[in-house]
């Protein structure tokens, strides 16, 4: 069975060209279940450099659908056995004005479009660039 990626390395997403935000802003928690913009955000921000990609997308999956522990291995590689969007896709970068640094090793940490390490990202030529996607198309 081919395994799905959507892993980068010393890569940086950019918030999406039509983004409506204007600085990097936590998303809202509006019931019991949170938002998948949520979920990733919790993630990342406790745990900067520690979850790839990959990590990040198919845990808000495991917690979305009450996975058990046990069930993890199995449904993960079900979950990669199919194309996974990736982070240009995210809710994070395309509406509330983050960007996502990869670093060597794949793993990532978001920046707010109004900081300092974001503009760094940005001027550092050593890292690849990469649009998030567009809302509207």
């Amino acid at each position: 069975m081919k395994i799905h990626t959507t892993n980068y390395y010393n890569t940086f997403i950019e918030v999406a060209e039509d983004t409506k935000a204007d600085c990097g802003t936590e998303p809202p928690v509006k019931s019991d279940q949170k938002t998948v913009a949520a979920l990733q955000y919790e993630l990342i921000v406790k745990n900067p450099y520690i979850y790839t990609s990959d990590d990040v997308l198919f845990e808000v999956f495991a917690r979305r659908n009450d996975l058990t522990d046990d069930a993890y291995p199995e449904a993960r590689e079900t979950f990669f056995s199919k194309g996974q969007p990736c982070l240009r896709a995210s809710p994070l970068t395309k509406t509330y004005g983050f960007g996502v640094h990869y670093n060597a090793e794949g793993k990532i940490a978001i920046y707010g479009m109004d900081s300092p390490v974001y503009e760094q990202m940005l001027a550092d030529e050593k890292v690849q660039k990469l649009k998030a996607m567009k809302s509207k198309r």
